[in-house]
């Protein structure tokens, strides 16, 4: 047990330089320009809504690796990004998948990923505070959590200390999160 909180160090830098090339995709880029548009955010959900749905049908799948504490079924936000995409004019069509998903076979690999799609909540504070200055409504899945945002992010960096084993497994979680900001960002820059 001990060791365990190594997971986290290891976690932040080992996975930031690829935390920080999914953050110059071109969606934050016009965000932080403040020219950020209704179509730029409605592209950007489609591309989110493609890596997350098949991320949290793998871990529905894998539900019963994790016990009740993990709240599985609260951190599910796929279905955040269609609420927000059926606000557009005319309608919506369901998004296009990404076929390039990181493996999500094994627990390690799941709680890789996991710790990307979580922290992602983070951001996704600033995210609705720039939408709603930008009067964008497209903003139900960036608030995600709302004010139980910074609760669920340390209850679930709690569970991962835990939960996160020494050696070949914590290598394979730390290579899972490294893999899975790489996919999400070949994903979300193709176009």
């Amino acid at each position: 047990m001990q060791d365990a909180p190594i997971i986290l160090t290891r976690l932040r830098a080992e996975t930031r330089p690829y935390h920080d090339a999914v953050e110059q995709n071109p969606f934050n880029q016009a965000l932080s320009a403040g020219a950020v548009t209704p179509e730029a955010t409605a592209w950007f959900l489609g591309k989110l809504y493609g890596f997350v749905q098949p991320f949290e049908a793998a871990l529905q799948r894998h539900a019963a690796g994790f016990g009740p504490a993990w709240a599985l079924a609260q951190r599910y936000r796929a279905p955040l990004i269609l609420e927000d995409l059926a606000r557009l004019p005319g309608g919506m069509s369901i998004p296009p998948l990404c076929p390039a998903m990181p493996p999500l076979r094994t627990r390690p690999q799941l709680l890789g990923a996991m710790y990307v799609v979580e922290g992602s909540t983070l951001g996704g504070q600033v995210i609705t505070r720039q939408l709603a200055q930008a009067g964008i409504s497209l903003r139900a899945y960036f608030t995600g959590y709302g004010a139980l945002t910074g609760s669920r992010w340390k209850a679930f960096c709690q569970l991962l200390m835990e939960a996160a084993p020494t050696g070949p497994d914590q290598d394979e979680i730390v290579a899972s999160a490294r893999l899975t900001f790489q996919r999400l960002d070949q994903w979300i820059t193709q176009l």
